[in-house]
C-alpha cells in the first residue's frame, strides 16, 4: 500500500466541475511542482461505462494528480477506483460535498453526509481494490444537521474503513434553497470545526477547503491542520500558485512568471491542436492571468474574440500576449 504523507496533502487545488479539466491542470502544474491536483468529479458509472480516455485521461506532466469519484455504491466505486489506479492516478477521492441537483438525484455527493455508514462501506471497498491512497472530501454537515455530530460521525466511519485523509470544506451544504454557486458562498465558514476535528483525531490527516485565498491564510491553517486546498482563487488568479513551492516547500517555483508559464505551455497546446483539439480548450483557463498588468483587458478581449474558433492557433495566443506590458500597471504609470 502507498501511504499518503502530510507533505502530499500540504497544498492542493480543489476539484471543480467545468474548471479543473486536464488542460487546466497542465497550466496549474507548470506553476507549481508540489501542489496536488484533482480532476473534476466523475461518477463511478461513467468511469466504468464511458469513454475513459476522454473522461479521466491525463498528461503525465500533471503528476501528482488525484481522481475524484462520485457515487454511493461500494462495488461500483471499487471498480472505478481500480480503473483510476490502473490509469496512473496517485489518489482516489470520494466526493461527499457536492450539493448539485444531479448528485441529489443520485443520492451521492453532499447527500452522503447523512449516510456515514454508507461512506465507510464505500471507502472500505475502494481501499480493498487499490494500493494508492483513498481520501474523502466532505462538508461539515447538510441542512439542519449539527456540524459537531455530523462531521464526527463521518470521520469515525471513514477512519474505521482505513481512509487516508479527510478534506473538509468548512461550510454546511443546503440541499434545498441554494444553488451550487450559492452553496460555495452563502453558508458561513467554520474553520474552527475542522480544527476541532483534527485536535480530536491527531493521527488522521485533515486538510481544509473553503474561502481560502491569501498565502498568509495558508500558513495560518497549516499551523492547525495537515493541508490546505484552494479552489476558485487558484482558477481566477492562477499566478498565486507561483508562491506555493517557495513558501510551503522551500523550493524555487518552476517558472519566473506567467509569461514563462505560457512559453512552457506552448508545446502542450501545439500537440493538442495537432491531434484535432482547439486552442480554446486551454485559453478558456487563462483569463485570470496578469491581474493588474497593463494591457490585461486587451489580453482578455483578444482571447475572447480570436482564440475561440476552430482555426485559432498559437499565433493568436501570442498576439493576445503582445498586448501586455511586462511590468505591473502601477510601475508603468510611475
Amino acid at each position: 500500500m502507498i501511504a499518503l504523507t502530510p507533505q502530499d496533502l500540504r497544498f492542493s487545488v480543489a476539484p471543480m466541475m467545468d474548471w479543473t479539466d486536464r488542460h487546466c491542470r497542465v497550466i496549474h502544474r507548470l506553476m507549481s511542482r508540489r501542489a496536488r491536483l484533482y480532476t473534476e468529479m466523475v461518477t463511478a458509472q461513467a468511469v466504468i461505462r464511458g469513454d475513459r480516455q476522454r473522461l479521466i485521461g491525463f498528461d503525465a506532466v500533471e503528476h501528482p494528480v488525484a481522481l475524484q469519484l462520485g457515487g454511493n455504491d461500494p462495488t461500483l466505486l471499487a471498480q472505478a477506483a481500480r480503473i483510476g489506479a490502473d490509469f496512473g492516478y496517485h489518489e482516489i477521492n470520494l466526493n461527499c460535498g457536492c450539493p448539485s441537483d444531479r448528485v441529489q438525484g443520485g443520492a451521492f455527493g453532499a447527500c452522503l453526509m447523512r449516510e456515514p455508514a454508507v461512506v465507510g462501506d464505500c471507502v472500505a471497498a475502494m481501499k480493498a481494490a487499490v494500493s494508492i491512497p483513498v481520501t474523502v472530501k466532505c462538508r461539515i454537515g447538510v441542512d439542519d444537521q449539527d456540524p459537531e455530530a455530523a462531521l464526527d460521525a463521518l470521520a469515525a466511519s471513514v477512519r474505521a474503513a482505513g481512509v487516508d485523509a479527510l478534506v473538509v470544506h468548512a461550510r454546511k451544504a443546503w440541499l434545498q434553497g441554494l444553488s451550487p454557486k450559492e452553496n460555495r458562498e452563502v453558508p458561513p465558514l467554520d474553520y474552527d470545526r475542522a480544527y476541532r476535528l483534527k485536535a480530536a483525531n491527531p493521527d488522521l490527516l485533515v486538510a481544509i477547503n473553503g474561502g481560502i485565498r491569501e498565502p498568509n491564510e495558508w500558513i495560518a491553517h497549516l499551523a492547525q491542520l495537515d493541508g490546505v486546498m484552494i479552489g476558485r482563487e487558484a482558477y481566477q488568479n492562477p499566478e498565486i500558485l507561483l508562491q506555493v513551492d517557495p513558501l510551503l516547500f522551500g523550493e524555487a517555483a518552476p517558472v519566473a512568471d506567467a509569461f514563462a508559464m505560457l512559453e512552457g505551455l506552448a508545446p502542450h497546446i501545439a500537440d493538442h491542436i495537432e491531434r484535432g483539439g482547439r486552442l480554446h480548450a486551454f485559453t478558456r483557463h487563462l483569463v485570470g492571468l496578469f491581474p493588474g498588468q497593463r494591457g490585461s483587458r486587451l489580453f482578455r478581449r483578444h482571447l475572447a474574440e480570436h482564440c475561440v474558433g476552430a482555426e485559432a492557433g498559437l499565433a493568436d495566443l501570442r498576439a493576445a500576449v503582445a498586448h501586455l506590458s511586462r511590468e505591473p500597471a502601477e510601475a508603468v504609470a510611475a
